[in-house]
This record gives C-alpha cells, structure tokens and sequence, in this order.
C-alpha cells in the first residue's frame, strides 16, 4: 500500500464490536488506522487483536488511562511513524465517516489547521449533553477571548502532527474527557489555526458512553476554571507563544 500522509487514530476502550465496523468502512478509503486500545477487557483485547493486519496498527496499553490520554499516545505514534496528519474518530461509530475526505481536501488547502467538526445533531442527541456543550462553548469563548471555537468536544478532527505533537511535549492536557476541549483552547493560545466542517453526529440507542457523569463534569469544571486563570495571566503579562 502507497504511504499516505495521513492516518485514521482511532482511542478505544471495550467498544470491540462497534468498531469493528469503523474500521471496515475507513479501510475502503485506504488510509492507514492506528487504533489505541486504553486499557480494555480481555475479550475486548481479543476480539480487536483480530482486526490487525498491514493495514490497521493496533497499540495496546497496559492500563485504562482515559480517552485523552489515548489519543496523546497516538498523536506521538503517528508522528514517530512519519505521518503528517492524524484524523481522529471515535470507535463507536458516531461519526459520519463520509466526511473524512472533506477532512482531507481542507488539510490540503489549509495544511497548518487542525480541521474541526463542528456537529449537527438528531433528535436522539442526549439534552444534558447538549447543554454541557453550550457552558463549554462559553467557557472556551472566554478562555480564548473569541469565538474561533464552534465546538469544543466533537472528537472527529483532523490534526498537523508537527505542530500538535510540540504542543503536547510542552503543555499538560488533560487525560480524560477534558482533552479534547482543552487542546483546542491551548491550539489557539499557540496561534494554531482551526477549519470548521458540519458534520451530522448520530447518537446510537444501543451505543455505550464512556463519560463518567459527575466525574468527568467536575473534571471539565476545574479544567475550565485552570485554563480561565492562565487566560487572565497571559493578559496580564501579555504573554505570546
């Protein structure tokens, strides 16, 4: 297979069987997948084992370290590896796979842009979740003294790993639900630039959340206030990166 330089980085924790079918379909683009297991049972070890070939690489963690962590580990892969783009989806299938060469085509008339999707939801879109996303949205405008950010928790982006992977060697992010937030704040701190795409996100009734409630609320909460303190300091200081 031609190297391409761009791959599908695909985190994953005990969702074996829905991605299964995220990686048939990405696999007909021909793009290499490198998938991060985070830590997942045995017999969801098992069964994604069985998804490897030349085509899909498949890193496994020794213990569950969150879904930010999982993709800093593949962000660094991906980079060792010589790819010059990462895409990242989430491996239960909410994502409109369709769109990745629109991902793609803007990387290439933007190659300096981490390329967002900016989600359009159905009906079946949890209401808790989608007011979560508007206080997060506010926070982010403030955090960034803007409004660059569309939305800062859809996990199917498009991501320059030189530019990123510095990042992630010299910030601390977040290693749970609070990364993908927290990255775009920082990638605009560091004058990184940002393409938005709709993209529909469809919500399964059979799909399985690995967002911890409480936990990953209060999480978000102190990760907003940390970053709204920094934001402060760099005015104060007029600090530029």
């Amino acid at each position: 297979m031609k190297k391409a330089n761009t791959i599908i980085l695909i985190p994953h924790y005990n969702h074996s069987i829905l991605i299964a079918a995220v990686i048939a379909q990405v696999k007909t683009l021909s793009l290499p997948i490198l998938v991060v297991d985070d830590g997942s049972n045995s017999a969801d070890k098992i069964r994604l084992e069985k998804l490897a070939d030349e085509q899909v690489f498949i890193h496994y963690c020794a213990q569950n370290g969150g879904k930010g962590a999982a993709v800093k580990i593949g962000i660094k892969l991906a980079f060792e590896m010589g790819y010059e783009y990462a895409i990242q989806l989430d491996a239960d299938g909410q994502h409109n796979l369709a769109d990745i060469q629109s991902f793609i085509k803007a990387s290439k008339q933007y190659p300096k842009s981490i390329i967002c999707g900016k989600p359009i939801y159905d009906s079946n879109a949890p209401k808790l979740r989608l007011y979560g996303r508007k206080i997060t949205d506010f926070w982010n405008m403030i955090n960034t003294l803007s409004f660059d950010i569309k939305d800062g928790m859809c996990g199917f982006r498009l991501y320059p790993l030189h530019s990123i992977n510095k990042l992630i060697s010299q910030e601390r992010l977040g290693n749970r639900m609070d990364f993908d937030i927290e990255i775009l704040v920082k990638a605009h701190w560091y004058n990184i630039p940002f393409y938005w795409i709709d993209t529909p996100v469809i919500y399964n009734d059979n799909g399985v959340s690995h967002f911890r409630g409480l936990k990953d609320n209060w999480l978000i909460s102190k990760m907003h206030a940390r970053l709204f303190v920094n934001m402060l300091l760099r005015v104060l200081t007029r600090k530029t990166i």
